[in-house]
C-alpha cells in the first residue's frame, strides 16, 4: 500500500509500506479522505514544535477488518478516526486538560492517516477515538471533523454572548471555521485578517468583514466599527507572531485573546505586559482536540450548523501528495485541500 512520509525539508515521499498483523483490539481502515492541516505543512516546510512527524491526522474511511475483540464496529462501517486519545482519568484529564494527558500523544494511527490503509490502535478504539459517521455525511466532510474539533475546543475555553464581536487573525481553513462558529453563535460582527486576497474575499462571501493584516487602517476600521472599544475576542489562527501584537491592539478591555495557531519551534516575541495588565486581557492557548470536542464537531457538521463543504477548494490523490503540500504551503487560491486514497 502507499503511504506519505516526510522525506526531508520541503519534501514529501509516497512509498510502498506494509501493514502489521491486526491485533485483537484493533481495526483496519481504508482511507477515503484526509485533510492537510497547517501543522502537517509545518512538519514539511517549517520547524514543527511537537514530537510527532507523522502526516495526516484528519482521516475518514471505511473499516475493512476488525480484531477478534471488536464488537462495536464491523466491516463496512463509515468512520472518522482520531489520531490521539487521552485516558480521561489522570490529573490533567479530570481538570479538563485532556490534550495534556501523557497518553494523548502515545496513541497514533499506524503508519499514519495519509496512507491507503491504516490501523487504529486498541487504545484509540476503546477510548472513543472512532466515530461512526451518518450516511448523509461525505468522507470529505468527515475529514473536517478533527480541525473543526480543535476550533470547538478553543471556543469552549472562553465565555461569549449573543451579539459579541470577534477578530480572526489568519483566514485559512481553521480561521474561516472560527468565523463560521462565531456566526453560528450569534456574533454581530466578525473581522477576518489576512494578507491573502483570495482568502479575504472568501471570508467576505461568508459575511465577515475582511481586513488586510499589518495595516494601521485595518485596525482603525475595526476600532471605528466597534464603537472604539475593540472586539470581545480575538483568535490567532496563524503562526505569525505579529498577529498577537495586532490582537492586543484590537481586543477590548477585559477581552480575550485565543492563541490557536501553531507557532514555529523557538519562536519568541516582545510583549509590553503593561498593556496586558492595564487592559485586563486574558490570553488563552489551546492545543489540539479531545474526543469530547470531536463529538461536538461531528454534530455541528451533521446538523449543518457549520457547513464545512464550502471550505474544500482542491482535491489531490495520495500519489500527488508533494504537489498537494506545495499548494497548501503557498495557499494560492486555496482554502482546504483534501487528499483522496
Amino acid at each position: 500500500m502507499k503511504t506519505a512520509f516526510v522525506k526531508g525539508p520541503s519534501s514529501v515521499e509516497v512509498v510502498e509500506s506494509t501493514i502489521s498483523k491486526l491485533a485483537p483490539g484493533e481495526i483496519l481502515v481504508k482511507m477515503q479522505s484526509c485533510g492537510i492541516c497547517g501543522s502537517d505543512v509545518e512538519k514539511v516546510f517549517g520547524k514543527y514544535g511537537q514530537p510527532s512527524m507523522r502526516l495526516g491526522h484528519e482521516p475518514a474511511g471505511i473499516i475493512i477488518a476488525v480484531g477478534d475483540k471488536i464488537s462495536e464496529f464491523k466491516v463496512g462501517d463509515r468512520v472518522f478516526t482520531h489520531h490521539h486519545v487521552p485516558c480521561y482519568s489522570c490529573h490533567f484529564c479530570v481538570h479538563g486538560n485532556e490534550t495534556m494527558c501523557q497518553r494523548y500523544s502515545d496513541s497514533n494511527l499506524n503508519p499514519c492517516g495519509l496512507s491507503e490503509e491504516y490501523i487504529v490502535p486498541e487504545w484509540n478504539v476503546s477510548h472513543g477515538g472512532v466515530l461512526k459517521i451518518p450516511d448523509h455525511m461525505s468522507f470529505d466532510e468527515a475529514a473536517m471533523i478533527e480541525p473543526l474539533a480543535c476550533c470547538v475546543r478553543a471556543w469552549n475555553k472562553f465565555s461569549h454572548r449573543l451579539g459579541d464581536s470577534a477578530a480572526i487573525f489568519g483566514t485559512g481553513p481553521t480561521g474561516v471555521m472560527h468565523a463560521m462558529i462565531a456566526q453560528s453563535n450569534g456574533f454581530s460582527q466578525v473581522f477576518c485578517f489576512d494578507v491573502n486576497d483570495f482568502r479575504l474575499d472568501f471570508a467576505r462571501q461568508l459575511g465577515a468583514l475582511p481586513l488586510k493584516s499589518g495595516s494601521e487602517n485595518s485596525i482603525e476600521t475595526l476600532t471605528s466599527n466597534t464603537q472604539g472599544h475593540g472586539v470581545d475576542v480575538s483568535i490567532i489562527a496563524t503562526s505569525h507572531l505579529g498577529a498577537i501584537t495586532d490582537a492586543i491592539a484590537c481586543t477590548r478591555k477585559g477581552g480575550t485573546i485565543i492563541l490557536f495557531g501553531v507557532p514555529t519551534k523557538g519562536a519568541t516575541m516582545n510583549i509590553d505586559m503593561s498593556i496586558i495588565y492595564a487592559k485586563e486581557l486574558t490570553l488563552v492557548p489551546t492545543y489540539a482536540a479531545s474526543d469530547i470536542d470531536t463529538k461536538q464537531a461531528l454534530e455541528l457538521i451533521a446538523t449543518g450548523k457549520v457547513d464545512v463543504k464550502k471550505l474544500i477548494t482542491h482535491r489531490y490523490s495520495l500519489a500527488e501528495s508533494q504537489k498537494a503540500f506545495e499548494h497548501a504551503h503557498t495557499g494560492q487560491n486555496a482554502m482546504k485541500i483534501i487528499i483522496h486514497s
